[in-house]
């Protein structure tokens, strides 16, 4: 306990130096050089600060990191594995969990380490958080994942040793099961796991009530005999929990009481006609909730406000299940979730508002790679959820990238692959670039691309690959797919083939003067590309036959605008920019935003490079009580996790981050379906 009361003074102490130290430096630097004596003093001051906030930081790590692995509780039966030493000889890897007969989608994997005849049990840390309940606690070592389980996580923090493999990161139970009393049985692909069923003895409410005298939160209690697999799940407004055990008759009844008929007629089915009714006790004050229990399981259900979010967790001594139901409901987080992967969130004041922030920190000079991926790898014409695209390119983290045309499904700006132009960039937007020694670039981007002709033509090219439509000479490569549908009315499709034109349609939705149809499919040459133009009435149809009759030669020649950019092999474009060399230089009109987008609060997504060479990949909610940040606000919240240099990427429905499985900012539900992304590749070659 003094230990708990140290640390706690330590980090208040830490914080408050933090956030005031930069004040001692600027009262130094205005002071006049005849108070000398003074001076001294705030120097003095400035070192003391600075050597206490770095002495309480590492005592925090130490209790974070240091603390020996040893068993929570002596009531509870769980055990705490020490880390897997050797090199992890895969045996089986499964993407199902039945948990007391009920079958949920988790992936875990068997293991076998070299010169050890034990097998090991992994689940996926995104399976355990969903089908057992436990919460991840910060961390700076990969290798060591502390959980809160029925835990005290500041007294002896739960550790599981961590498997890491390209796309998911497990966490060793075979210790944990064993010390909890569950049986486990590899089944095929199935991992079944046999828990033994709690009671939930009680419920216990409360409520916070604020000036106003509206509530403001709520706190449900449940109390168990036991540790026990939970559950959690929202679907609008209402909240289900599914308790691995069963509710006892007297909670039953005081939560679903009996009709006053049913009451009256229960003695013998012949009550008295003029036997009085006896009085119905309602439920204690609080939420309405419904209980039922159902084969040793027992499942609540909440109806939440508009504005409230909930939190789920556990605590030992006795055994508790909490549902906080409040306006902020974020669980501070900092994990060191793979080398050169870091996973944070934190809800972070800006102003009067807060917002619920999630990112992930990148470290490109480790074994970690940013690439973009999209929703159809055979084609640029189609949208996937995030989480359905990360799992198709097998990546262990991700987030949404480039704006989209939801009705075409074709991208709306730039993506660049290995040099390659998948798709171009649109109206001098923002886009940032980036190689695999680290170098980012963030900035506004064109790309000028020209068709020239062996009869010393020089066409312009206006879009590669982009569903935003314009008048002129616009590419399609194999990168489109292997055919390409017109996108308008009246084009002219030329094919070229090893640089070389070999054929010329035309298009129309009415048919040809011969009465036959025109085609509504062209192939696009595995060694070529497809010229299409579109509303011709600005070029000289003469001079169009003549410089690309069949037969000609062609070749393209492009450079991006600005030239540094063709340093980069990797480019994804959206925009706005935000930041540049930590200024703020936000403009919207100039990139050709409309007002509504200018205009709104919403959720968003944003990239952004720190002072170290680091990447940020971030994700905004809602504020608490209020919509999602503005473009200026999401700004501000960029710098204020120390990037220096950032972009906005497409917002909305569309945010979603990812990591080893799930999305880590919101509902899967609320998602929408998106066109491309970033995806965070694991190992050196991804």
């Amino acid at each position: 306990m003094v230990r708990l009361l140290k640390t706690r003074l330590f980090r208040s102490l830490s914080r408050w130096l933090l956030r005031y130290k930069r004040s001692l430096f600027d009262t130094y630097s205005i002071l006049p050089q005849r108070h000398k004596r003074f001076r001294l003093a705030m120097v003095s001051i400035i070192a003391i600060s600075l050597w206490v906030t770095i002495s309480s930081l590492k005592k925090e790590e130490q209790l974070v990191l240091a603390k020996p692995m040893t068993i929570l509780s002596k009531q509870l039966p769980v055990a705490v594995p020490k880390p897997s030493s050797g090199q992890p000889k895969l045996l089986i890897q499964g993407d199902a969990i039945a948990l007391n007969g009920r079958t949920r989608p988790a992936l875990w994997s068997q293991w076998q380490l070299t010169g050890s005849q034990r097998v090991r049990i992994g689940v996926a840390d995104v399976g355990l958080t969903q089908t057992i309940g436990v919460e991840l606690l910060s961390t700076w070592d990969s290798t060591r994942q502390p959980v809160q389980w029925f835990s005290e996580p500041a007294a002896s923090p739960l550790i599981l040793a961590t498997w890491l493999t390209n796309q998911y990161r497990y966490l060793d139970i075979t210790d944990f099961a064993h010390s909890a009393g569950w049986q486990i049985k590899v089944d095929g692909t199935t991992l079944r796991i046999n828990s033994p069923a709690a009671t939930v003895n009680d419920i216990r409410q409360d409520s916070l009530i604020g000036s106003d005298k509206e509530t403001v939160a709520h706190r449900i209690v449940l109390d168990l005999d036991r540790p026990t697999p939970w559950q959690v799940s929202q679907e609008g407004a209402v909240l289900t929990l599914q308790i691995d055990g069963v509710a006892t008759p007297s909670l039953l009844s005081r939560y679903n009481p009996k009709p006053p008929d049913e009451v009256a007629t229960s003695n013998q089915g012949f009550p008295p006609l003029d036997a009085p009714i006896p009085p119905i006790s309602p439920p204690k004050p609080g939420l309405p909730l419904k209980i039922e229990t159902s084969q040793d399981r027992t499942t609540i259900r909440v109806d939440i406000s508009s504005g409230l979010r909930p939190r789920i967790w556990s605590l030992p001594s006795p055994y508790r299940l909490v549902i906080d139901i409040a306006p902020e409901a974020m669980v501070e987080r900092d994990i060191i979730w793979a080398p050169g992967l870091r996973y944070r969130q934190q809800i972070l004041s800006l102003g009067t508002s807060r917002f619920p922030v999630v990112w992930l920190e990148i470290n490109p000079r480790q074994s970690v790679a940013l690439r973009p991926i999209w929703g159809n790898r055979n084609s640029l014409v189609g949208t996937a959820p995030l989480i359905e695209q990360a799992k198709q390119w097998q990546v262990a983290g991700a987030i949404n990238a480039g704006f989209f045309n939801r009705n075409t499904q074709l991208p709306l700006g730039a993506i660049r692959l290995d040099g390659r132009w998948l798709s171009s960039p649109i109206l001098n937007r923002g886009a940032i670039a980036w190689n695999d020694a680290g170098e980012v670039k963030i900035g506004h981007l064109s790309l000028q691309e020209t068709l020239n002709t062996s009869t010393g033509e020089h066409l312009p090219i206006v879009s590669v690959n982009s569903g935003y439509v314009q008048s002129g000479f616009a590419l399609h490569t194999t990168e489109w797919g292997s055919t390409y549908n017109p996108l308008t009315d009246n084009e002219t499709i030329i094919t070229v083939q090893n640089n070389q034109v070999i054929s010329a349609e035309a298009f129309s939705k009415t048919p040809l003067p011969n009465g036959i149809p025109s085609k509504t499919s062209f192939p696009i040459p595995p060694d070529g590309y497809l010229v299409v133009l579109r509303d011709s009435s600005g070029v000289q149809k003469l001079d169009i036959a003549s410089a690309l009759a069949i037969g000609n030669v062609v070749t393209l020649e492009s450079y991006s605008v600005p030239a540094e950019f063709d340093r980069y092999p990797h480019i994804v474009g959206a925009g706005p920019v935000l930041l540049q060399k930590g200024k703020i230089v936000l403009d919207a009109k100039a990139e050709q935003f409309r007002d509504s987008f200018i205009n709104e609060s919403a959720h968003r997504s944003a990239i952004g490079t720190t002072t170290a060479g680091n990447i940020l990949i971030v994700a905004v909610g809602n504020r608490t009580v209020g919509p999602g940040p503005s473009l200026n606000e999401i700004a501000e919240l960029m710098r204020l996790i120390g990037a220096v240099d950032a972009l906005n990427l497409d917002g909305g429905s569309s945010t979603s981050l990812y990591l080893g499985g799930q999305l880590i900012n919101r509902a899967p539900r609320s998602a929408a379906r998106v066109h491309n992304g970033l995806g965070i590749f694991i190992g050196p070659n991804p």
